[in-house]
């Protein structure tokens, strides 16, 4: 823990506590930007096999119904909005969390991905 706190005072990171809500939103956005490039570059053909693949081989919880239908559930605006302020964090990776196309374009269009 010292080593760690002397690395962090270092970079002039300050600690702060993070949500359980965060938590679950870094990791499964991140699923969710991924699933939207696989869709987007054609890889999949729709949100609901992405989805499969999670519950089915990867163990995502099936109440929640797979990474894209709990985003879809959470609305995609809510998802674009957490992503971006992620990526406006000054220690974080800005370009990672660029929402896909596909995430944007059903966000402005009121949208889940049922609906693509």
């Amino acid at each position: 823990e010292d080593m760690i706190a002397e690395h962090r005072k270092e970079l002039g990171i300050t600690p702060r506590k993070i949500s359980d809500e965060e938590i679950v939103q870094r990791l499964v956005y991140s699923l969710v930007n991924e699933g939207a490039h696989i869709l987007e570059d054609g890889i999949a053909s729709k949100a609901s096999d992405i989805d499969m693949v999670y519950i089915t081989g990867y163990g995502f919880p099936i109440f929640r119904g797979g990474p894209m239908h709990y985003a879809s559930q959470q609305g995609l605006f809510n998802v674009v909005q957490a992503m971006q302020r992620f990526g406006r964090n000054p220690n974080d990776d800005a370009k990672f969390w660029e929402p896909a196309g596909l995430i944007r374009k059903l966000a402005a269009e009121g949208k889940g991905f049922d609906q693509a």
